[in-house]
C-alpha cells in the first residue's frame, strides 16, 4: 500500500463520518459536493471533509481506494456510504440521519 493509499485509509478509519468533496461545506465547488455536504450538515452531526482540490493526491487516488470513480464520496464507519445521488436519496427517505447519529461520537 503506497503513501496515499495509507493516508485515505488512516482517514477513514480516524472518522467516523467523512466526506471527500471539492471544496469545503462553507465553501463547496461543485453541486455535486454543495447538495451532498448540505445534506450531511442538515443530519446535525459533526463530520470531517477532505477537500481534494486542496489535495490532489488523495483526489487521484481515493477511486482506486473506494473502488468509486467520482466525488463527493461519504465514508461512514469505514464504509463507503457513495456519492451525492445515493446520499440524496438516503436523506429523502430518512435513512441518512440515523445512519449518521449512530456512527458519531456522542458528545
Amino acid at each position: 500500500m503506497d503513501e496515499v493509499q495509507a493516508t485515505i485509509k488512516q482517514q477513514i478509519e480516524e472518522n467516523p463520518v467523512i466526506l471527500f468533496m471539492k471544496g469545503s461545506p462553507n465553501a463547496p465547488q461543485c453541486g455535486f459536493s454543495q447538495r451532498t455536504s448540505q445534506a450531511v450538515m442538515a443530519c446535525g452531526q459533526r463530520f470531517a471533509y477532505v477537500d481534494v482540490l486542496a489535495n490532489p493526491e488523495i483526489r487521484s487516488g481515493l477511486p482506486q481506494y473506494g473502488n468509486w470513480p467520482t466525488f463527493p464520496q461519504l465514508w461512514v464507519k469505514g464504509e463507503l456510504v457513495g456519492g451525492c445521488d445515493i446520499v440524496m436519496e438516503m436523506y429523502e427517505k430518512g435513512e441518512l440521519k440515523p445512519l449518521l447519529e449512530e456512527a458519531a461520537p456522542k458528545e
